[in-house]
């Protein structure tokens, strides 16, 4: 027989040969019959076939490496992948109110530490004493905030903004939206959020409901840093995948939300230049040199 890889939407079942699934355990094995779901390994998530998110994304050759395929949905979830919240809408309601009602109850049952909220506290905010507001962002700035979304081998189309909703934000958010699109690349959508907010559920939720190539930021400290840590808490966002302008460039974002829950994000300097944090630490870098 020959080994098969599923997966096209509509494709006929074909005798003789054989298809590579996910069990319940997560590992592959060879089938006799295709998969009638589709999933994406590394952002463990599931949906149908004919998902235009995936369909998106695996016509760029985006999604090829990390597709794997389920016979059905009680093994994808057995196996620890999300439904999908383009294809799939009220399943993933559901697996999101399940989620929420579990992290509650393990919280109230705890008798060993105090309930769990990804609310940074007030003691650490007024540690950290008063945060900056965006300044407006340069032409540097943008240049190579675009420069790090291309540099060779990035393959990154599609885009997802976010940003906060003071002016400087929201300009910052317009001008890399018309920059992208230009250039040929495919906006998602694009969330806002106040300073300041009773639960971040909402906007973390709206920023992850797609699966981009990779997220832009243009906020101020205080709000991203609330919510970066529901994003972490709650949802499959990566902050490695995330690129955003200076003014997130600020030692004391890391510190707010935890050592490992910005981990990889990167950004642009109002100079042209660009900053990146590991582990806690943010570490900046001076504008290349065109005469080099």
């Amino acid at each position: 027989m020959t080994r098969h890889e599923a997966g096209r939407p509509g494709a006929p079942y074909e005798p003789g040969r054989t298809y590579t699934l996910l069990g319940l355990d997560g590992r592959p094995y060879l089938s006799a019959a295709p998969g009638t779901l589709g999933g994406h390994r590394r952002g463990r998530l599931y949906g149908r076939l004919d998902c235009p998110s995936a369909l998106r994304a695996i016509s760029r050759g985006h999604y090829v490496k990390h597709r794997v395929f389920f016979p059905d949905e009680v093994t994808a979830v057995t196996a620890g992948f999300r439904p999908c919240a383009v294809c799939l809408p009220e399943e993933y309601a559901r697996w999101r109110a399940d989620r929420e009602s579990t992290h509650h109850a393990m919280n109230t049952m705890s008798d060993r530490e105090p309930p769990r909220s990804p609310l940074i506290r007030p003691a650490d905010l007024a540690a950290q004493g008063s945060l900056p507001r965006p300044l407006p962002h340069t032409d540097a700035e943008l240049a190579a905030l675009i420069g790090l979304l291309t540099l060779p081998k990035s393959r990154i189309e599609t885009v997802t903004v976010g940003h906060s909703r003071d002016e400087a934000s929201r300009a910052a958010a317009e001008a890399f939206a018309t920059a992208w699109t230009a250039r040929g690349g495919q906006m998602l959508t694009t969330v806002n959020w106040p300073e300041s907010a009773a639960s971040w559920l909402r906007p973390a939720t709206r920023l992850t409901a797609e699966l981009p190539d990779a997220w832009v930021v243009a906020a101020a400290p205080l709000g991203f840093a609330q919510l970066a840590r529901r994003l972490r808490h709650s949802t499959d966002w990566d902050p490695s995948r995330t690129y955003a302008f200076a003014s997130l460039n600020d030692s004391r974002l890391p510190a707010l939300t935890g050592p490992d829950t910005l981990h990889g994000l990167r950004g642009a300097t109002a100079d042209g230049g660009t900053w990146e944090i590991r582990r806690g630490w943010v570490t900046t870098y001076a504008p290349a040199d065109p005469t080099s």
